[in-house]
């Protein structure tokens, strides 16, 4: 199993950065029972980007609750040295993981793909679209952050449409844009129009007082 089958048609990824981490697990399955098949996973170093975010021992307590309902772990790596955390995602249940075109990432990719997982190259809004577009080679998806990664409540850049079209456009068949930002019922049939087929929403689900149904509305606006 890979992208192309987790990916089929357009997905939206609830993102358990925003979560209420004392209902987790509930929250999780409420979300896995309103059609979610892929969970988005942030990690943050305090270094890469300033938050230290959640850790392998967090993502082996669900993984097994996701997996069991035939869902996948997306694990987003904020993180200086990638190499050094992609065993530890690998062994707690990740199925992928995305790395930043920033940091020294071809490591990372040689060791997520001797651990079986899927893999992702990411790109922050003041990078530009070529320098992830030279680095993609080995990639299944690209992910363009449609905010400055390390927070969630950001608001959505509006260039992002743009780079998306760009990306969507140049890049080989077969490989899946991601976004991820500030991603709401507005401008997320946008992002759809523009090409992109993951779409990762934090508080447009979380932020809501039903994340459930915040979440059907959020995958109707993009089906």
């Amino acid at each position: 199993m890979g992208w192309n089958e987790w990916a089929r048609g357009r997905v939206v990824e609830p993102s358990l950065y925003a979560a209420d981490f004392a209902r987790l697990g509930e929250q999780v399955a409420l979300l896995l029972d309103a059609g979610a098949t892929v969970f988005h996973w942030d990690v943050g170093d305090g270094h890469f980007v300033e938050p230290v975010t959640m850790g392998p021992i967090v993502l082996q307590a669900i993984a097994p609750l996701v997996h069991d309902r035939g869902g996948v772990l997306d694990v987003h790596l904020m993180v200086d040295n990638p190499e050094r955390q992609v065993p530890q995602f690998a062994a707690a249940g990740a199925d992928s993981v995305t790395l930043h075109v920033e940091v020294d990432w071809e490591p990372a990719l040689r060791t997520a793909r001797e651990h079986g997982l899927g893999a992702g190259l990411a790109l922050s809004p003041e990078t530009p679209v070529e320098e992830a577009l030279a680095a993609t080679d080995g990639f299944d998806i690209v992910l363009c952050m449609s905010v400055h990664p390390g927070y969630s409540g950001q608001a959505f850049i509006p260039e992002s449409v743009e780079r998306v079209r760009r990306l969507a456009e140049a890049l080989p068949g077969g490989m899946l844009v991601q976004v991820d930002g500030g991603i709401g019922r507005e401008n997320a049939p946008l992002l759809r129009d523009a090409g992109a087929s993951l779409l990762v929403a934090a508080s447009a689900v979380f932020g809501a007082d039903d994340p459930a149904a915040a979440y059907r509305a959020l995958a109707d606006a993009v089906g």
